[in-house]
C-alpha cells in the first residue's frame, strides 16, 4: 500500500499539467498595454432643481442615472451656509438611500478665516463630502493686475492649509467675464502652481474656456491638466457679442475636447450643468438634464 501522504509520480505529472493548462488560459497583460482608466463619476449641478425636497431630488437624480450631485450650499442655494450643520446631513442621507453622493459642494467659500466657512467645511468633511467649489475672486480693473494676484496668494495658501487639515479639496472654476479671476486661465496656473490639486485644484469649465479662448481652448486645457480637480460640461453659442447657453452638442464646444479629456487620464468628477432654461420649471430642467446626459455619454470615449 502506498503511503497516503506521498504524491505518486503520475499524480504529480497530471497535477502539474493541469496547473500549466490553467495558467496558459489566463490572459497575460502586455507591458505596453495601456492601463484601463477608472470611470469618472458623473454628477448633476442642481441649481435649477432646488425647489425639490431632498428625497425628491435623490429620486430624480437616481432615475436620471447620475452618480451624485453638485449641491448648492451657498447664499441662495438649496442649503444656506448658516443651516449647513442641520440640513447637509439630511441631504447626504437622502442621497445615500438611493446610492448617490454629494460629489461636489458648491459654496461661496474663499476665506479660510471665516468662521461660518470653517463650520460648513468641517460639517461636510465629517459627512464624507470631500470636494467643494470655491467662491470667486474679482479684479479691480482700475488697478494693475499682477499686484492683485500677489495679494491673493496668502489667502489661497491659508485655504489650502485648512483643506489639508480637514481632508477636503477645493476646486476653483474658470468663469468667463471681464472681472473674474480665472477667466483667462493663465492666472489660475500662476496662483495654484505651488499648491497641490488635492488641496486646491481647478474645475475646468470647457464652456467658459471656449468663450474666453475661442480656438485656444486646447492650450488652456493642457495648461490646467496638472491642476484638474473636476471638469464642468455645458455649451453655448454666440448671440451677437454675448454668449448664450444652449443644449450640449448644439453650440461652440468642440467635441474634440472629450477626446483630449480621455487622453488626460483624469479620473475625477465630471459635473453636467444645464444653464439654458433658467426661467423654466423643474420638469423642463429634469428633461434637459436627461437629454444632455445622453449626449455627454455619447461624447465621452468608451
Amino acid at each position: 500500500m502506498k503511503p497516503t501522504g506521498m504524491l505518486s509520480r503520475r499524480g504529480f505529472v497530471l497535477g502539474a499539467a493541469s496547473s500549466m493548462a490553467a495558467l496558459s488560459a489566463m490572459p497575460i497583460a502586455r507591458a505596453d498595454e495601456p492601463k484601463r482608466k477608472a470611470p469618472n463619476k458623473l454628477c448633476a449641478f442642481v441649481k435649477f432643481l432646488q425647489s425639490l425636497s431632498f428625497s425628491e431630488l435623490a429620486d430624480v437624480i437616481a432615475d436620471l442615472g447620475f452618480d451624485g450631485i453638485e449641491a448648492t450650499v451657498r447664499p441662495g442655494g438649496q442649503i444656506p451656509p448658516e443651516r449647513a450643520e442641520e440640513e447637509l446631513p439630511k441631504l447626504v442621507e437622502a442621497l445615500r438611500r438611493r446610492g448617490l453622493e454629494v460629489t461636489i459642494m458648491t459654496t461661496a467659500i474663499n476665506d479660510a478665516h471665516d468662521k461660518l466657512s470653517r463650520t460648513v467645511l468641517k460639517t461636510a468633511a465629517d459627512l464624507g463630502v470631500k470636494k467643494y467649489r470655491m467662491g470667486y475672486y474679482r479684479y479691480d480693473l482700475s488697478k494693475p493686475i499682477a499686484p492683485q494676484l500677489n495679494e491673493l496668494r496668502p489667502a489661497l495658501r491659508d485655504l489650502a492649509a485648512l483643506n489639508r487639515e480637514l481632508g477636503v479639496a477645493a476646486v476653483y472654476q474658470n468663469h468667463s467675464g471681464a472681472k473674474n479671476v480665472g477667466a483667462p486661465v493663465w492666472d489660475l496656473h500662476e496662483l495654484l502652481r505651488d499648491i497641490p490639486p488635492r488641496e486646491i485644484g481647478v474645475a475646468f469649465d470647457i464652456r467658459h474656456a471656449t468663450v474666453e479662448g475661442g480656438l485656444d481652448w486646447p492650450i488652456h486645457f493642457q495648461l490646467m491638466r496638472p491642476h484638474l480637480g473636476a471638469v464642468y460640461i455645458k455649451d453655448f453659442h454666440w448671440q451677437g457679442r454675448r454668449p448664450e447657453n444652449v443644449p450640449l452638442g448644439e453650440g461652440q464646444v468642440d467635441p474634440a475636447f472629450f477626446k483630449q479629456l480621455a487622453a488626460a487620464d483624469f479620473t475625477g468628477p465630471i459635473s453636467l450643468h444645464v444653464e439654458y432654461l433658467p426661467k423654466a420649471g423643474t420638469d423642463e430642467n429634469i428633461a434637459a438634464l436627461r437629454r444632455d446626459l445622453a449626449t455627454l455619454r455619447k461624447l465621452l470615449p468608451a
